[in-house]
């Protein structure tokens, strides 16, 4: 059976909502202007439509279930806390609401690899900078 057009164009409308609903309390959470992650059902309230149907639709339309596109936005916001070497994977997990144990399980699954293999990936790939007083006196130097 073929999905009718204006159907498709309602998923797409549901999917886009749920997108910038979540997108927008994730910049909050991150912020500190939220202090615990939203469920899937207070997402769906915001838009004023059923948890259910929210899913089913995003699922449909996407494939994947709207918590896959909250994980993945997770573990973004995991990656540049992680790029932060000041912060402890333990510190990064808490942030996030996760104990230490789990969120390196969650974060494995997601990322491939543990924090702390991709941290280590990380500073490989990118150099530490020396401390900028000591860029500054050899730029001095230089000149």
């Amino acid at each position: 059976m073929k999905i009718p057009p204006h159907y498709l164009s309602r998923q797409a409308e549901i999917t886009e909502s749920f997108l910038r609903v979540m997108n927008a309390h994730m910049d909050d959470f991150m912020a500190g202007r939220a202090q615990e992650f939203l469920h899937l059902k207070d997402l769906a309230g915001l838009l004023c439509l059923h948890p259910v149907h929210v899913s089913s639709v995003i699922k449909q339309y996407t494939g994947f279930h709207p918590c896959h596109f909250y994980e993945l936005r997770i573990v973004h916001e995991a990656k540049a806390l992680l790029a932060d070497a000041t912060l402890s994977v333990g510190e990064v997990a808490g942030r996030l609401t996760y104990d230490a144990s789990n969120f390196t399980k969650f974060f494995k699954l997601y990322a491939g690899m543990t924090p702390t293999e991709y941290r280590r990936k990380l500073s490989v790939a990118t150099p530490a900078l020396p401390p900028l007083a000591e860029r500054e006196s050899a730029l001095r130097l230089v000149a």
